[in-house]
């Protein structure tokens, strides 16, 4: 199977971003520290937040452009036919001859739970002037992404010219930063989980999520969509300081959770996808919480993410629309 670029959601993406190669080892509990456990058999598999993102996107039909850098490696060619696979452009992936491919080493528990540690390499060399090479991908898409898994200075760039464009600006601040203010200006909707809401709002991650609400917006970031795993995912909006925020909790479909490496990259691709072709922030939600449960069924990130075929056969069964 493969992504079908004539697909009528087939909006533009620009991703902005990392790509990485994920080694992955099974084990039945996740190691405490100075402890060592056994493992299974290593897996080498395409991962890398920003590539993820672009690949569930692809997948489910969106016309997506990947900028960012691998290495002149073997891993970086892995990414790079993975990508191709997904329905991707990778015209912005630049090959680097001055550094490896990013490398991400996962352990994943008998639960599905798992832990990652990341070695940047190529992505930290994705600096502005990269960003400016591919201004025009930013400028032409309907939607950006952005998630911080490579220097800032990079994003805030990719954000000002989407910005000036009029090309919505979609932050997963994830591996967990501050975003800096000047970043904020430029974001439309904010995707995080409980616990990197709580970091940016000061509060505590249990608090309602409505009691988030004013913190977001005095940071000029009035929507956000807050991922709750297995429970699905939540909107917060508050336009203003004073204003109720309005929370929607949307479910998501319950499965067996083989993996959830890369569930959530999958959910913000499937968001991207649903936001660029047209769809509101609660239509893209719903069918953003299906692909993140699809994903958490099989081994690994972007392998287990779904075609768009895929995607509808799954809702049938469960008595929900199609996708297109």
């Amino acid at each position: 199977m493969s992504a079908e670029d004539d697909s009528p959601r087939s909006g533009r993406i620009c991703v902005v971003g990392s790509a990485n190669a994920d080694l992955v080892v099974r084990t039945r509990v996740l190691p405490k520290p100075g402890e060592t456990v056994a493992g299974g058999e290593l897996q080498l598999l395409p991962g890398g937040k920003s590539a993820n993102q672009a690949a569930a996107a692809g997948r489910l039909g969106g016309r997506v452009t990947l900028v960012g850098a691998v290495g002149d490696d073997a891993y970086g060619r892995m990414l790079i036919d993975s990508l191709e696979a997904s329905g991707v452009d990778v015209a912005g992936l630049a090959v680097r001859d001055d550094a490896t491919t990013g490398t991400a080493m996962i352990a994943v528990d008998e639960r599905g739970e798992n832990f990652i540690i990341v070695s940047s390499a190529a992505n930290g060399l994705v600096d502005e002037a990269a960003v400016d090479a591919r201004a025009d991908a930013i400028a032409d898409a309907d939607v950006l992404g952005l998630s911080f898994e490579i220097p800032m200075g990079a994003i805030i760039r990719a954000s000002e010219i989407a910005r000036a464009n009029g090309t919505t600006v979609v932050l997963n601040p994830s591996p967990f930063a501050l975003p800096p203010v000047e970043l904020l200006a430029n974001v439309d909707i904010l995707v995080l989980n409980e616990h990197e809401l709580g970091q940016l709002s000061g509060l505590d991650p249990d608090a309602p999520l409505e009691a988030h609400a004013p913190a977001l917006a005095a940071l000029g970031v009035g929507r956000a969509v807050v991922t709750l795993g297995a429970n699905g995912a939540a909107l917060l909006v508050a336009e203003t300081t004073a204003d109720a925020a309005a929370v929607t909790l949307v479910d998501a479909p319950r499965v067996e959770a083989v993996d959830t490496t890369g569930c959530g990259d999958a959910f913000t691709g499937a968001l991207l996808l649903g936001l660029s072709a047209g769809d509101d922030l609660l239509a893209s939600t719903r069918t953003a919480c299906a692909v993140g449960a699809i994903a958490a069924t099989a081994v690994g990130a972007q392998s287990s993410y779904p075609f768009a075929d895929e995607l509808e056969a799954f809702l049938r069964e469960r008595g929900g629309a199609p996708t297109a």
